[in-house]
């Protein structure tokens, strides 16, 4: 604390450290999430800190171990997903486009998951804990998205935000070990087909 400074001098200076800090993580986990995309949860930490810009030194000091980070990717992930929807509502179409929007996120959130249980797997009680933050975060925006399009009168009423998320999950299984397959079409079809006759 001390080499904060004392006096209002010091607590401005602090303030900027922090922004800094946690833009500087931000850019971390982006790069991260990208690089577990394409060549999965166990990249080497170097190509990581080379998409963000940095010295592997720097991802270290923020995340001593490779699970530290593949566990703050994922929190990462479900906020910057959990945040979209309310956007999207706001600035989207219709609600049902929304959802649409929202699911294709969803998605991609699933691509950058894969990996995870195998480095937990030492540690059920950690992915408990991060399965149950996941639902938590997650299911109330499906469920607001879902609500909104029923009001609107674009889709059915009676649809349940935990199983619409564990049908577009179960769709994506295989998706990344068989070219042949295109889970993200198959969600556009059930999106699609959320919607009322007319």
């Amino acid at each position: 604390m001390a080499s904060d400074g004392d006096g209002d001098g010091g607590a401005g200076r602090a303030w900027p450290k922090r922004t800094d800090a946690r833009r500087n993580e931000k850019t971390l986990l982006e790069a991260a999430a990208a690089i577990f995309v394409t060549a999965g949860v166990d990249a080497p930490v170097r190509d990581i800190a080379a998409r963000a810009g940095v010295g592997t030194g720097t991802i270290y000091r923020h995340f001593p171990t490779r699970a530290d980070l593949i566990i703050a990717v994922y929190r990462h992930q479900v906020e910057a997903c959990a945040e979209a929807g309310p956007a999207l509502l706001a600035t989207s179409e219709t609600p049902h486009a929304a959802l649409g929007q929202w699911i294709n996120l969803f998605v991609d959130f699933l691509v950058t998951k894969h990996g995870l249980a195998g480095v937990l797997q030492s540690d059920s009680a950690g992915f408990d804990t991060l399965h149950a933050y996941f639902l938590d975060r997650l299911v109330p925006v499906c469920a607001e998205l879902l609500q909104a399009a029923a009001d609107s009168g674009e889709i059915r009423s009676d649809l349940d935000a935990y199983a619409l998320m564990r049908g577009v999950g179960n769709l994506c299984i295989g998706a990344d070990s068989d070219p042949r397959y295109d889970a993200r079409r198959l969600v556009e079809l059930l999106v699609a087909g959320l919607r009322r006759a007319r």
